[in-house]
C-alpha cells in the first residue's frame, strides 16, 4: 500500500494561491481538484517552483492523474505512448512526442519527489529511463532517415538500430541511472566502420547524425525541449568529431586513456543504437577500466584532478569549517556530492579490478559493496549514504525551481527563505545546520580516502644531494643500526638518480621520497638491517615499474613494517616478493575478506575470465597473494599451523575446482564431449588432510567415469573416451604447473605429484573409476591403502564426486590382514630411515619420532581398527581413535601435540629459512619460540624448545613401536 503524500508547506503562500486559482479557472473539473484533494499539492508546487506551476497548468490532466492513479501509472503510460511513436514519422512528429514525454514525466516525477511518494532511486531511475527512451527513439529516427536518404545502408531498415554499428553510451549519472532532475545528458557516440561499405563520407554521415541528435534533444520550441546534451566525454574531444570511429576509440583508451576516463567508464552503459556493439566495445576496453592489480596510483591521479577543480572554483583544502549558505554549491563544495562520488569511484578502481563484485555504477550501490567487502568502514558508508541522499534531494529541488541545471543555493536571503520550506526545512538556519553537519562528515570521510598523511614523526629525513653522503645523514643511518653506511649511501643516491628501471619516472622518485623514511625505520628494526636493506634493493631492481608498489606503500603505511619483517626474516619470501610484488595485495585484504571462502572469492574474480588462459592467470594471482598473506601471518604469529593449513587447503580446493571446470570446457570445445563421461580430482597427502604448508605439493589422483560402450567424442576431432580423458588430464596438470610471470619467472601455480595413482609414474595420468576399484581390491600395496586414508574428492560435478567417494570408501573397507598392515608399515619406516634419513636437526618430517611417524600411526590404526568414518586429518583421526577406544586418551593427546609441533616448526622453517636448514637464524628462532609456546602453553627459550621437541619425538617413537612395530 503506497504511503500518502506529504506535501511541504508553501514557501510563498501568495504564489501558491495564484497557481490554485489559475488551475481552478480551467474548468469545473479543475476547480474541484484545485480546491479539493489537489489543493495541498498545488500549494506545494506553486509556493516553490515557477517552472512547475506553468507545467502543472499546461499538463492539467497529468497533474490530476498523478493523485488519482499514482505516479507509476502515469509514467508507464507516457513511456508506452513514446514507444508506439513510429520512428519513420516526420521529424516534427517525433520531436513533439519526445517533448511531450519529457513534460509529462518531468511533472510526474517532480510531484512524486515533492510529496515523498518516491525514493531517490525511483526518481533518478525514472529520469534516466526518460533520457534513455527519448534518445533511443531519436536514434532510430535518424538512422532510418539516413537510410532513406541513401547516406547509410542499414542491415535491418525495419529495426534501424540493430547491427547499425552506431553506439550510444550513456555516461555519468545517465549511465548509472542516477540522472538529476534538470540534468545534461553525457553521451559518447561511436560507429563501427566495418559494418558499412567503405566510403569517404561515412565519418561525415555519422558526424551529421550526432549533430542532428543534439539538435533534436536541445532545440526549444513551443513544446519545450528534451535534454541538454554533452558529447565532450568522448576520446580527445578537442581533436575528434562528435561521433568517433570504433577502432580509433579503442586505440585511444588502450594507449592514452587517463585515470579520470577509467573512472568515467565505470558508469558507461549502452543506451541506444547498436546495443550489442556497445557491450562488445566495453568488453574490449575492460582491461583499461578494471586493472587486475590493486591500483593505488589511481587515488593520487583522481585526487589531483579534484584539487584542480577545487582550485578553479576557489576552494582550498580547509574551506568551510561551517558552510556559508547563500550560494552554497551542494555538488562541488568541499563535503558535497562530488566528494561522495569520488570516494566511491576511486575505491572501486583500486579494488574492483580484482574483485568484480565491487563494480556498481551507482554511487549508493558502490558504497554498500565497498562496506560489505571491508574496503570502507560501515559507519563511513552509512554517513556518506545519508549525506548523498540529502544532497541529491536538495539538488533536485534547486533544479525544479526554474528547470535550470544548478547545484547552488540562492544567493539572497529572500530567495533562501522561499527555498528552505520547499525542501521541507522551516528556516534557512535549519537548512544550514542540516547541510553543515552532513558536509563536515563527508569532508572527513573523503579526507580519509584521499588526503590522510601518515605520521612520519621520528622517521629519518635524509639529505641525499651531492656526490657524497652528508655527515648528518650518515650519522642518522648509523644511529638506526645500519653498518654499511658508505655502500648504503651509494645505493640510496642511485635510487634518487633513477638508475633503477622502477625509479626512472619523476612520480616514482616522488613516491620514494614519501615512503623511504618509514621503510628505513622499519628495516632498522630487523635483526640484520643491512641484509634487509640489500633485499629491498634487489626487490626494487627487479620491478618493471615502481609507482604501483610505492603508491601502495604510501596509501597503506602499515605495510612498511610487514615488508621489512619479510625482508629481514624470510629470504625465500623476500625473493618471491622481488619477482612478484603483487603478492603484497594479499596483505591488504580487510578482515571481512579473510572470512569469505576462497571458492567464493575466486568465483567472483573469474567473472572477468574469457579464456582458459584468463582463468589460469586469475587463479594464480589469487593463490600467490593469499599464500604470501598466510606465510606472513604465520611468521608474525597471528595464524597457527592448523588455521593456515585449513586456509591453504581451501585455497587449493578452490583453484582445483575452477581449473578443472575451465579445462574440461576448453577441452570439450576442441574435441567435443563424451556422452555421460566426467572426471573428478582426488587430493591426497596434506592437501587431502587439510594440513597444507608453505610450498606443499599437490598429491593428486584423477578419476574418470564413462558408461559402458560409450562412443567416441562428438565434434570434428573425435577421440576414444580413454584418450579424451587422458588428454584432458594432461591439460589439467599443465594448467596447474604452467609457469607464470615474465618468462615463467614466478614459477608454477602448484607442484603436482601424481605418483600415488595406480601403477605410479608408469600408469596413465587419469584412471577409470572401474579400474581404480579393481586395482584397490586386488593389487594395492599397504602404503597405497595408507595414503588413501587421506584421500578427499575435491573437484568435479556432484555425480562423479559421489562415485569417486564411494569407490574410495569401498577400497578402505576391503578385507585385509591387520598384522600384515602393521608389519608392512614398520618395514617401510625402517627402509625410509635407511634410505632417506633426516636431512639435519631441523628435518621435522623424517627425524626419529617425527611427523611421518605420527602420520603412520594415524593411518595404520584407521586401517586396522576400522573406525568410521575415516578422518583424513591427522589430529582428527587421532582424536577419533581415542574416542572409539583404539588409543588411550593421554597417548592421543601427546601425539596430537607432537603433530602440531612438527607442522608448526616445519612450516615456519619453510617460510623463513628453507626446508632443511643447518642452523637457525635469530628471526626464525624468535618465530619458532613464539609459535611453540602457544602449543605447549608456556614461554620457551631455545634450550626449552630443544627439550620440548626431543620429548615429543621420544613419545612418538614409543607409540610407534607399541602400535605398529619396532624401529631402530
Amino acid at each position: 500500500m503506497p504511503s500518502p503524500p506529504v506535501w511541504p508547506a508553501p514557501a510563498d503562500p501568495a504564489a501558491a494561491a495564484r497557481l490554485q486559482e489559475r488551475y481552478a479557472a480551467q474548468g469545473p473539473l479543475d476547480h474541484a481538484f484545485a480546491h479539493g484533494p489537489g489543493a495541498p499539492m498545488l500549494a506545494a508546487i506553486g509556493g516553490g517552483s515557477p517552472f512547475l506551476s506553468d507545467l502543472a497548468i499546461r499538463e492539467r490532466a497529468t497533474t490530476r492523474a498523478v493523485l488519482e492513479q499514482g505516479p507509476a501509472a502515469i509514467v508507464d503510460a507516457a513511456f508506452t505512448a513514446l514507444a508506439t511513436t513510429p520512428f519513420d514519422a516526420p521529424r516534427a512528429t517525433v520531436a513533439a512526442a519526445l517533448r511531450r514525454t519529457r513534460r509529462q514525466v518531468a511533472l510526474t516525477t517532480a510531484i512524486a519527489d515533492i510529496g515523498s511518494l518516491w525514493t531517490l532511486a525511483q526518481v533518478t531511475a525514472t529520469l534516466s529511463r526518460m533520457a534513455e527512451d527519448t534518445v533511443a527513439l531519436a536514434i532510430r529516427h535518424l538512422l532510418h532517415a539516413a537510410h532513406r536518404q541513401g547516406t547509410l545502408v542499414l542491415a535491418h531498415p525495419s529495426r534501424p538500430d540493430d547491427a547499425s554499428g552506431l553506439i550510444v553510451l550513456g555516461m555519468g549519472k545517465l549511465g548509472a541511472r542516477e540522472l538529476n532532475y534538470s540534468s545534461d545528458i553525457d553521451l559518447i557516440l561511436l560507429y563501427d566502420p566495418d559494418l558499412h561499405a567503405p566510403s569517404d563520407t561515412l565519418g561525415a554521415t555519422f558526424t551529421r547524425l550526432a549533430r542532428d541528435l543534439v539538435a533534436m534533444m536541445e532545440t526549444r520550441d513551443a513544446d519545450g525541449y528534451v535534454f541538454r546534451t554533452d558529447l565532450r566525454l568522448r576520446p580527445d574531444p578537442a581533436a575528434t568529431p562528435p561521433c568517433v570511429a570504433l577502432p580509433a576509440a579503442i586505440a585511444y583508451y588502450e594507449s592514452m586513456g587517463q585515470n579520470w576516463e577509467r573512472a568515467a567508464m565505470t558508469k558507461a552503459r549502452p543506451i541506444a543504437g547498436d546495443i550489442a556493439a556497445g557491450h562488445a566495445f566495453l568488453a574490449a576496453i575492460h582491461p583499461f577500466i578494471w586493472r587486475r592489480r590493486l591500483d593505488f596510483e589511481a587515488i593520487a591521479d583522481l585526487h589531483a584532478m579534484k584539487r584542480r577543480i577545487d582550485a578553479h572554483r576557489g576552494f582550498s583544502p580547509h574551506t568551510m569549517s561551517a558552510p556559508v549558505l547563500p550560494g552554497l554549491d551542494v555538488k562541488l563544495a568541499p563535503g558535497g556530492i562530488r566528494e561522495v562520488e569520488f570516494a566511491a569511484q576511486t575505491l572501486q578502481l583500486v579494488w574492483g579490478g580484482r574483485d568484480p563484485t565491487l563494480r556498481d555504477p551507482t554511487t549508493l550501490g558502490a558504497l554498500r559493496r565497498l562496506a560489505r567487502a571491508g574496503h570502507l568502514p560501515r559507519r563511513a558508508a552509512a554517513e556518506l549514504t545519508v549525506a548523498y541522499r540529502l544532497f541529491r534531494r536538495v539538488e533536485h529541488r534547486l533544479q525544479m525551481v526554474d528547470d535550470r541545471q544548478t547545484h547552488a543555493l540562492p544567493t539572497n536571503e529572500a530567495a533562501l527563505a522561499r527555498f528552505a520550506p520547499f525542501l521541507g526545512c522551516p528556516t534557512p538556519a535549519a537548512l544550514a545546520t542540516l547541510l553543515g553537519t552532513h558536509m563536515a562528515r563527508v569532508r572527513a570521510r573523503y579526507a580519509a580516502v584521499f588526503e590522510a598523511v601518515p605520521d612520519e614523526a621520528g622517521a629519518p629525513r635524509l639529505d641525499l644531494a651531492g656526490p657524497d653522503l652528508p655527515l648528518e645523514t650518515a650519522a642518522r643511518l648509523q644511529a638506526l643500526g645500519f653498518r654499511n653506511i658508505e655502500g648504503m649511501g651509494a645505493t640510496l643516491r642511485g635510487w634518487r638518480a633513477g638508475r633503477l628501471r622502477a625509479l626512472r619516472s619523476a612520480r616514482a622518485r616522488e613516491l620514494l621520497d614519501a615512503t623511504l623514511p618509514r621503510l628505513l625505520a622499519a628495516l632498522a628494526a630487523q635483526a640484520d638491517p643491512d641484509a634487509a636493506f640489500a633485499r629491498l634493493d634487489t626487490m626494487l631492481a627487479r620491478l618493471p615499474a615502481g609507482v604501483p608498489l610505492l603508491s601502495m606503500l604510501q596509501r597503506n603505511p602499515a605495510l612498511a613494517p610487514r615488508i621489512a619483517a619479510v625482508l629481514g626474516a624470510a629470504p625465500s619470501l623476500a625473493d618471491h616478493l622481488a619477482s612478484t610484488a603483487a603478492a603484497l595485495e594479499g596483505l591488504l585484504s580487510p578482515p571481512e575478506a579473510t572470512c569469505i571462502p576462497p571458492a567464493q572469492i575466486l568465483a567472483a574474480r573469474l567473472a572477468d575470465a574469457r579464456t582458459l588462459e584468463d582463468t589460469i592467470a586469475i587463479t594464480r594471482d589469487l593463490v600467490r597473494a593469499e599464500e604470501f598473506r598466510l606465510c606472513v601471518q604465520q611468521m608474525e604469529g597471528t595464524l597457527d599451523a592448523d588455521e593456515a593449513g585449513i586456509h591453504r587447503t581451501a585455497l587449493a580446493d578452490a583453484a582445483l575446482g575452477a581449473l578443472l571446470t575451465a579445462v574440461l570446457a576448453d577441452h570439450a570445445r576442441r574435441h567435443g564431449t563424451i556422452r555421460g563421461g566426467d572426471m573428478a580430482v582426488v587430493a591426497l597427502g596434506k592437501a587431502g588432510s587439510g594440513e597444507m604448508m608453505a610450498g606443499s605439493d599437490l598429491d593428486l589422483l584423477l578419476l574418470y567415469h564413462v558408461p559402458p560402450n560409450a562412443p567416441d567424442s562428438t565434434g570434428p576431432r573425435r577421440l576414444p573416451p580413454s584418450q579424451w580423458f587422458i588428454r584432458a588430464a594432461h591439460a589439467f596438470v599443465a594448467a596447474l604447473t604452467s609457469p607464470g610471470g615474465s618468462q615463467g619467472a614466478a614459477g608454477p601455480l602448484y607442484e603436482v605429484d601424481m605418483r600415488l595413482r595406480p601403477s605410479g609414474n608408469k600408469g596413465p595420468v587419469a584412471v577409470p573409476l572401474a579400474g581404480f576399484a579393481r586395482y584397490q581390491a586386488a593389487e594395492a600395496w599397504t602404503w597405497e591403502r595408507m595414503a588413501l586414508t587421506r584421500a578427499r574428492v575435491v573437484a568435479g560435478r556432484p555425480a562423479i564426486r559421489a562415485r569417486a567417494a564411494a569407490a574410495i570408501a569401498e577400497a578402505l573397507l576391503a578385507p585385509h590382514d591387520p598384522a600384515r598392515t602393521r608389519a608392512d608399515a614398520a618395514d617401510m619406516r625402517r627402509r625410509l630411515l635407511r634410505d632417506r634419513p633426516a636431512a639435519g636437526p631441523w628435518d621435522m618430517k623424517h627425524r626419529d619420532g617425527g611427523g611421518m611417524e605420527v602420520e603412520f600411526i594415524a593411518q595404520v590404526l584407521q586401517l586396522t581398527e576400522r573406525p568410521t568414518p575415516i578422518r583424513q586429518n591427522t589430529a582428527d583421526a587421532l582424536a577419533h581413535l581415542a574416542a572409539t577406544g583404539a588409543l588411550e586418551a593421554a597417548e592421543a593427546a601427546t601425539l596430537i601435540e607432537a603433530d602440531r609441533l612438527w607442522r608448526t616448526v616445519q612450516s615456519l622453517l619453510r617460510i623463513t629459512v628453507g626446508r632443511a636448514p643447518a642452523g637457525l637464524p635469530a628471526p626464525a628462532e624468535a618465530a619458532l619460540l613464539h609459535a611453540a609456546a602457544r602449543i605447549v602453553g608456556r614461554p620457551l627459550d631455545r634450550p626449552a624448545l630443544d627439550a620440548t621437541l626431543d620429548r615429543a619425538a621420544h613419545a612418538v617413537r614409543a607409540s610407534f613401536n607399541h602400535r605398529i612395530g619396532p624401529v631402530p
